[in-house]
């Protein structure tokens, strides 16, 4: 079994908590930068005289609103192709925050291009509304695969929704997911040839295309080649299925030269395990130890029908990963002391976060909160030492009759938290009730940092 114990000779160095600075990403810049550049190419590319009639105003702003919407959709697919350059300046948590607003906004402008365009059309060519639809589909190149096309984005959409992800499985969701690639597909033939700023402008054309060219690339790129190349270099196998806590499996893999996949305690990677049931979808999965030369550790909570089935993997089973992923790190702790906050499956990443804090020379203090003391999965391997403190915090507070993460009782079981940077891992109630506590007490905003459960 691992444990996690100081290594001989660290001390905790004197240092102050540097005071937080407010950056502005580069990525940010870029995505303003082409926004703008859309701006411009449709001020300059419309004529002053279309907005002479309520139509042409009207099929003027609709056709910003397919501009915008065209490229904001290449952001987004860029956001989670897992760009090495996008996962440095903001981190993957962000990219995929991002992603999910860009997503809402890439379907309103989608539904407000379509609107725009049938009543600016119907104004122009004098007819209903009505009308107008079954005439713009007569004359219009390509517009049947991107009304299709369009169906399907709103679809996504709505399977994207709070309500809607509450009933539907991962794995649906996913395969759902994916035909977003077809909606592109089925909507960009009527982009460059049916689009008014394409048709008479080949160099406009021709960036549009390579635009979309790059951000496939990029997508094959880094989530297709260069996993199976990691694959084909480090040959990951399921090693050992270890059951732990309540509902908790640690999955052991083995591989070649596992190190120089320079994964860090608290960050992810994205998991498929290559067998019935597993090939189509990968999943994010933390590590729950800082990997050694051969080996690679996941402790996974049965939250989904995915993570279910994991328990009953086979040794042998061959996987391919992508990362490592995240943000999550020691790099990120601003003061010598550090407060640990672990619930559920995120123990897993709090363990090897654990591990490299304490390597780097980190006071650490661990709360570990379960539903019960079965439920403390991995509780053995917190050795306690001078630089760790161990507390298993069990029960559900009905049962218990006070919050252990309250306020005040955190104040009790860490006096210094003030002093401490917080790093939290579990499921979403449990991650607000500790920045909530840690902000009240005394903990900047930037001293805290949260790890959500997917």
């Amino acid at each position: 079994m691992t444990t996690l114990t100081q290594d001989a000779g660290l001390h905790v160095p004197v240092v102050t908590r540097p005071a937080p600075r407010r950056r502005f990403p580069a990525a940010t810049c870029a995505v303003l930068a082409g926004t703008l550049a859309v701006l411009a190419f449709w001020w300059f590319g419309t004529p002053a005289a279309t907005g002479s009639t309520p139509g042409g105003a009207l099929s003027a702003l609709g056709e910003l609103a397919g501009l915008l919407a065209s490229f904001l959709v290449c952001v987004q697919l860029l956001l989670v192709a897992r760009v090495p350059w996008f996962e440095t300046a903001v981190g993957q948590d962000r990219l995929v925050s991002w992603h999910r607003t860009l997503g809402t906004t890439v379907v309103l402008l989608v539904l407000t291009h379509v609107l725009l365009m049938i009543v600016g059309g119907a104004l122009l060519d004098s007819l209903t509304p009505w009308a107008e639809v079954p005439n713009a589909l007569a004359r219009q190149p390509y517009l049947w695969s991107a009304v299709i096309g369009t169906a399907l984005f709103v679809l996504v959409g709505l399977s994207s929704a709070r309500g809607a992800r509450a009933h539907l499985s991962y794995e649906a969701w996913f395969a759902l997911h994916l035909t977003t690639y077809v909606a592109i597909y089925l909507a960009f033939a009527h982009q460059v040839v049916g689009g008014t700023h394409f048709v008479t402008a080949l160099l406009a054309r021709t960036v549009w295309v390579l635009l979309y060219a790059a951000t496939a690339g990029a997508i094959l790129t880094w989530r297709v080649a260069l996993p199976l190349l990691a694959h084909r270099q480090h040959q990951l196998r399921v090693a050992a299925v270890v059951p732990e806590g309540r509902g908790l499996t640690s999955i052991w893999l083995e591989g070649r030269d596992v190190a120089a996949l320079a994964a860090q305690g608290g960050q992810f990677f994205l998991v498929r395990f290559l067998t019935r049931g597993h090939w189509g979808t990968a999943h994010p999965y933390s590590l729950s130890m800082v990997p050694t030369a051969g080996h690679l550790r996941f402790t996974v909570g049965a939250l989904g029908d995915h993570s279910s089935a994991v328990p009953h993997l086979r040794p042998g089973t061959r996987v391919l990963v992508e990362g490592p992923y995240g943000r999550f790190t020691a790099q990120r702790a601003t003061a010598p002391k550090v407060l640990l906050v672990a619930g559920g499956a995120g123990v897993g990443p709090i363990r090897a976060l654990a591990e490299d804090l304490l390597r780097a020379g980190h006071d650490l203090v661990v709360l570990h909160r379960a539903h019960d003391a079965e439920s403390l999965a991995l509780a053995a391997e917190f050795t306690p030492s001078a630089a760790l403190r161990y507390v298993p915090l069990p029960g559900r507070r009905a049962d218990l009759g006070h919050d252990p993460l309250h306020p005040s009782t955190l104040r009790h079981l860490v006096p210094d938290v003030a002093e401490r940077d917080v790093f939290v891992c579990g499921p979403d109630g449990m991650i607000a009730a500790v920045v909530g506590a840690a902000r009240s007490l005394g903990v900047p905003a930037g001293a805290i940092h949260r790890e959500e459960l997917t």
